[in-house]
């Protein structure tokens, strides 16, 4: 390039100044241009090889409950006189907890006792005055054939004779209703007396003594008996899990209050009928745990854990070191991936199998070996930022005040 060296020094410093900014807008935009097109490349990190456990698990949310246990109520009504057993006390089957007040089933017992023993008084005259016709009728059959006697003292007879059978026979009648009711109202006077139906804990007593109690329409509830020696987990699991249950499947859960234990236990029934909260369809599946020292009391919140694979003192990698398939070296061991190993000698590649596998990790099953350095990819604070440039939109997060 030639200068017109006959330009006033001013001009030429102006013209100088506008070519060499050209020049430099020029630069800068082939840079941010091959920048822009030019991949992400990702930084790579050293990722020690671990050994542990591994577990392929579904969680879902459960509440504690006894497997059996019995609300002990009242088959009649009255005043509940008398309860014996207050909540927390261990009973036995058949021991006496509660008692209605048993006046008016006893009246009526003796009232019916008394109509009962009228009855059979009466009975036993009725029996005589049919003996009597029986025999008045004897003599008048006896009489008609010597003409002693007319023929209508003979119907008479045999009429008073069949009426009085038929009037004993109408009193045993009665008799034997009356003793029908007088056992049911004595079966009433027993249930003034309620029982243990089974040996366990007094869990809950809504009743109080005093309280009045109607058995017209339903069983009013006395107390509640369990046996907490085997606890139920009702655990709420998701449709898209539980199709993958299966009962006898081992599981175990964690109270609120105490995250630390794991409680083990089997799943023994997988219920068919599903409830439905905020749209979201819920299986209820039970599992049986012992509870020997009562720990576990029914109400409790757990988590509860599926387990539907388990590898023990296992070689474990993170899963997204995971990301070159090798599906032809796939083999009875596993599927087969390629990583990158960091050794003395620099980087090395090998071919993996992996095993059993989470959302976070994976058994390695051959190929590595624990302390061995695996290489993973992370993209580098450039690149992130890069990306976050181009997506002006992308979400934020405030990670607060910064001290």
């Amino acid at each position: 390039m030639k200068w017109n060296l006959s330009l006033p020094s001013t001009k030429r410093n102006r013209l100088i100044g506008l070519i060499t900014t050209a020049m430099l807008i020029a630069g800068g935009w082939f840079w941010l241009v091959a920048a822009a097109r030019s991949p992400q490349r990702d930084a790579l990190r050293p990722v020690a090889v671990t050994h542990g456990t591994i577990e392929e698990v579904v969680t879902a949310q459960g509440k504690l409950e006894a497997k059996q246990y019995v609300d002990v109520g009242t088959q009649v009504s009255g005043q509940l006189k008398k309860i014996s057993v207050d909540i927390g006390d261990e009973v036995k089957k058949g021991q006496l907890v509660a008692e209605i007040d048993p006046r008016v089933y006893q009246a009526q017992v003796e009232a019916s006792e008394a109509h009962l023993n009228s009855l059979k008084a009466q009975l036993n005259q009725q029996k005589a005055a049919a003996t009597l016709a029986e025999q008045n009728l004897k003599r008048n059959q006896n009489l008609i054939a010597v003409n002693a006697v007319s023929q209508q003292a003979l119907q008479e007879s045999e009429s008073q004779a069949s009426v009085a059978k038929a009037q004993v026979d109408s009193i045993a009648a009665q008799i034997q209703e009356t003793e029908s009711n007088l056992k049911g109202i004595r079966t009433n006077l027993g249930f003034t007396k309620i029982y243990a139906p089974m040996s366990g804990t007094v869990t809950t007593m809504p009743a109080r003594e005093g309280q009045t109690l109607n058995a017209n329409q339903t069983a009013p509830t006395i107390l509640q008996v369990a046996n907490l020696d085997v606890m139920t987990v009702r655990a709420q699991v998701a449709e898209a899990d539980v199709t993958r249950l299966k009962e006898g499947m081992a599981a175990y859960f964690t109270t609120l209050g105490n995250s630390e234990r794991r409680w083990q236990g089997k799943v023994w029934q997988i219920q068919p009928a599903p409830e439905i909260v905020n749209d979201v369809v819920l299986y209820d599946v039970l599992i049986d745990v012992k509870n020997e020292g009562h720990e576990l009391m029914t109400g409790m919140t757990t988590q509860v854990f599926f387990i539907f694979g388990k590898a023990e003192n296992a070689t474990i990698i993170p899963v997204e070191a995971l990301t070159r398939r090798v599906a032809d070296q796939d083999n009875e061991k596993g599927k087969a991936y390629r990583v990158s190993v960091a050794t003395e000698s620099g980087r090395e590649q090998r071919v993996i199998h992996v095993g059993l596998q989470t959302r976070t990790q994976a058994q390695v099953v051959d190929g590595l070996q624990p302390g061995d350095r695996i290489l993973v990819s992370r993209p580098t604070d450039t690149a992130t930022a890069q990306t976050n440039a181009a997506r002006p939109n992308a979400p934020r997060f405030n990670r607060g005040p910064q001290l």
